[in-house]
């Protein structure tokens, strides 16, 4: 098992650029070429494997707070490339979604709303009306949608920051272990040092008190030879 820095973020890209060639031979092929149901089938597909490939992007960007910093501003690099390829994506997916609106909208008025329909003004003024109201809908729609995007985008700017205050945190907290092992080895340090000095007393103690024994023997032996003579 590779457990170098980098080998997460290698397989979330390896995964991210298999989904990304998932969904260009959607949008290029099968979503921009069927019609009707299958369109929508395959715009459906599309929305769930952008939502994949975000959920990558994401996961490369948590990988490059962890990585040290001589080899960060590389695959920082790498991360902003997939992920601009990601937004060109989405922009592309909703350009097929609104096509398919227009479509759908025009299939159900009958035609263009321009077309000429001289023995049926009421009818065409009725369909140009109904046109407008979807086109209204639709772009009351595509701004929302891009509220949801922005408030998305505004969520991931402030998880990437609450990620990088929690490895900043992280740093600090190892630092503080760092010191606090350092402390602890000072102290064990000094632990033995004031054991041998205690042992040392109690030495001379013994010597001390082992001089006065004999001492008090030799003060004992000379006291006794003159008083017996």
């Amino acid at each position: 098992m590779d457990t170098s820095p980098t080998a997460l973020f290698d397989s979330y890209e390896q995964d991210f650029k298999q989904i990304v060639a998932s969904i260009r031979d959607k949008v290029d092929g099968d979503g921009a070429g069927e019609r009707g149901e299958q369109r929508k089938a395959a715009l459906r597909r599309v929305e769930m494997e952008l939502d994949e490939a975000d959920e990558m992007v994401s996961q490369m960007e948590i990988e490059l707070q962890g990585m040290p910093q001589s080899i960060r501003a590389s695959f920082g690099a790498r991360a902003r490339s997939a992920k601009a390829e990601l937004g060109a994506l989405k922009a592309r997916a909703r350009e097929l979604h609104a096509q398919g609106a227009r479509a759908a909208l025009l299939s159900d008025a009958g035609g263009s709303p321009f077309r000429d329909a001289p023995d049926d003004d009421g009818g065409a003024g009725g369909d140009r009306v109904r046109l407008l109201a979807g086109t209204e809908r639709l772009e009351g729609g595509s701004r929302r949608l891009q509220g949801a995007q922005r408030v998305a985008l505004e969520t991931e700017d402030l998880g990437a920051g609450i990620l990088r205050d929690l490895r900043q945190q992280r740093e600090q907290i190892e630092n503080a272990r760092d010191t606090l092992n350092t402390a602890d080895s000072s102290l064990d340090r000094a632990s033995g040092t004031l054991k041998k000095m205690i042992r040392s007393m109690y030495k001379q103690r013994v010597v001390t008190a082992a001089i006065i024994v004999v001492l008090i023997v030799l003060i004992a032996v000379i006291l006794w030879e003159k008083l017996s003579k």
